[in-house]
C-alpha cells in the first residue's frame, strides 16, 4: 500500500558518509524497552544502520551517545522486521544513524513503522513470504529454521495449513550443539508463539499468541517423557541444506488461529507474517513456599468473639467486630448481631413518631386555648368589686 517512510539515499553521497534520524526526548518508567521497526534496503548490501541513545543525566545535560547495534548485511529488496533490546532508566532519545558502505547503489536505507514499548523483545522473529500461497495448498505445513533458546535448547516450529479454517501451531525440540551440557527431560521452559498483528501503531494491533511449558514430568503413550532428550525419543529429519538431525514430538494446538481472524486484521501484509518467538526459564516459579500461618493474635481475637445470626468476624485496627448479613429489606446490627432491623420496623417507627408529634402539639395548642380563655373571664369581675358608689344630689 501507500504511505510514508524515512530514506536515506546512499546513492547521492560518498562511501562513509552518514544521515541522522533522532526522536524526541522519551522517559522511561521501566528498565527496558523494546524498539521495533521495519527496514527496507534498496542501496547496497554494504550499506549499515547503526542505532544509538543518547542518554540524558544530571552530569550530562547534553546527553552520551551510546551505541546499542549495527544492522548489517541487510537482504535487499524486501522489508525486514527487527527488534533491538533497550535497558534505560534516564530519558533519552533514539538515534537511527545510516551509513554509506562500498559498492554501487541505486538507492538506499527506508525505515518505517517505529515503535518502542516498555515491554521484552522476542527473542526470535520466523519471517514467513509468501505465506497465502501455503492456504491454497491442500497439504500446506510449514516447518521453521532452527532456533536456540536462552538456556541453550534447539528448538523449531511446526505450522499446519491443511484445515479449511484454522491453522495449527506446534513446538518441537530439535537435536542440537549443546545437548550433552542441558538438562533433560528439559525442565520448564514456557515457549511463547505470537503471530504479529502489523498494524503501524503498537497500540492498535491485537497480535495472537498461544503459549505451552516443558513439564519434565509428561509421559507419552509409549511411557518415554515428552520432552526427553531428541536423540533419544525424536525421529530423523532433515533440513532444507540437506543436514540430518532428529525431532522430538510436538506439543501445541490445532486452533491457533482461524482464518476468519487471520484476514480481519493486518497479520498478513505485503504477503508476509512474523511469527515472534521467546522461550523462557520459569523453574523459579515452580519452587515450592511455605504456606502463610495467620499471625496467633488475630486468631485470637475472633476465637472468643462469637456472632450471632450468620455475622462474620473479623480484626479491624486490632479490634474483633462482627459484619453483620442484610438482605434487601431487613439487617442485623449491633455489637454481635443481635439485634434485627427491617423497613418496616423504620416505616412503623416513623409513623408512630409523626403521631406522636402531632398528639403532643395538639395538647399543647388546646392547654394555651384554654388558659386563655379562662384569664380573660376573670377580668370583668375584678372590677366591679373595686367600685365605689355614692349619691348624687
Amino acid at each position: 500500500g501507500s504511505g510514508f517512510f524515512m530514506h536515506f539515499s546512499s546513492s547521492s553521497v560518498n562511501v562513509g558518509d552518514t544521515a541522522v534520524l533522532e526522536s524526541r526526548k522519551l522517559y522511561p518508567k521501566r528498565g527496558f524497552q523494546c524498539l521495533q521497526f521495519f527496514l527496507y534496503n534498496s542501496g547496497h548490501e554494504n550499506d549499515q544502520l547503526d542505532i544509538y541513545i543518547r542518554e540524558y543525566s544530571g552530569d550530562n545535560v547534553n546527553g552520551i551517545l551510546i551505541l546499542v547495534e549495527e544492522i548489517k548485511d541487510i537482504p535487499l529488496g524486501s522489508w525486514q522486521l527487527y527488534h533491538v533490546t533497550l535497558k534505560v532508566t534516564n530519558k533519552f532519545r533514539v538515534v537511527f544513524r545510516g551509513v554509506r558502505g562500498a559498492g554501487d547503489s541505486l538507492g538506499g536505507l527506508s525505515i518505517d513503522d517505529i515503535n518502542l514499548s516498555e515491554t521484552q523483545c522476542p527473542h526470535h522473529t520466523w519471517h514467513i513470504r509468501n505465506f497465502t500461497q501455503y492456504l491454497s495448498d491442500p497439504n500446506g505445513a510449514l516447518f521453521s529454521p532452527p532456533f536456540y533458546s536462552s538456556k541453550g535448547y534447539a528448538f523449531q516450529i511446526y505450522m499446519t495449513l491443511t484445515n479449511l479454517t484454522k491453522i495449527g501451531i506446534y513446538f518441537h525440540l530439535i537435536s542440537g550443539a549443546n545437548d550433552d551440557q542441558l538438562q533433560w527431560p528439559c525442565p520448564w521452559q514456557q515457549a511463547t508463539m505470537t503471530i504479529l498483528d502489523q498494524n503501524p501503531d503498537i497500540r492498535q494491533r491485537m497480535s495472537n499468541g498461544r503459549s505451552i511449558t516443558t513439564d519434565p514430568s509428561l509421559t507419552s503413550d509409549d511411557g518415554t517423557y515428552f520432552w526427553d532428550r531428541p536423540s533419544k525419543v525424536g525421529t530423523e529429519a532433515f533440513f532444507p541444506n540437506g543436514t540430518q538431525f532428529k525431532r522430538s514430538r510436538g506439543y501445541g494446538s490445532s486452533s491457533f488461529i482461524t482464518y476468519e481472524r487471520l484476514k480481519s486484521r493486518d497479520f498478513i501484509k505485503g504477503n508476509d507474517v512474523y511469527i515472534l518467538l521467546t522461550v523462557e526459564d520459569i523453574s523459579h516459579l515452580n519452587s515450592t513456599q511455605d504456606e502463610p500461618v495467620p499471625t496467633s493474635s488475630v486468631s485470637d481475637l475472633c476465637a472468643f468473639f462469637r456472632c450471632e445470626n450468620d455475622g462474620i468476624c473479623l480484626v479491624r485496627n486490632g479490634n474483633a467486630e462482627c459484619r453483620c448479613p442484610s438482605g434487601e429489606d431487613w439487617w442485623y446490627m449491633g455489637k454481635r448481631c443481635e439485634k434485627r432491623g427491617s423497613r418496616r420496623d423504620t416505616i412503623v417507627i416513623a409513623t408512630s413518631s409523626t403521631a406522636a408529634v402531632f398528639a403532643l402539639m395538639l395538647v399543647i395548642t388546646l392547654v394555651s386555648v384554654y388558659c386563655t380563655r379562662k384569664k380573660y373571664r376573670k377580668e370583668p369581675g375584678s372590677h366591679t368589686a373595686n367600685t365605689t358608689l355614692e349619691n348624687v344630689s
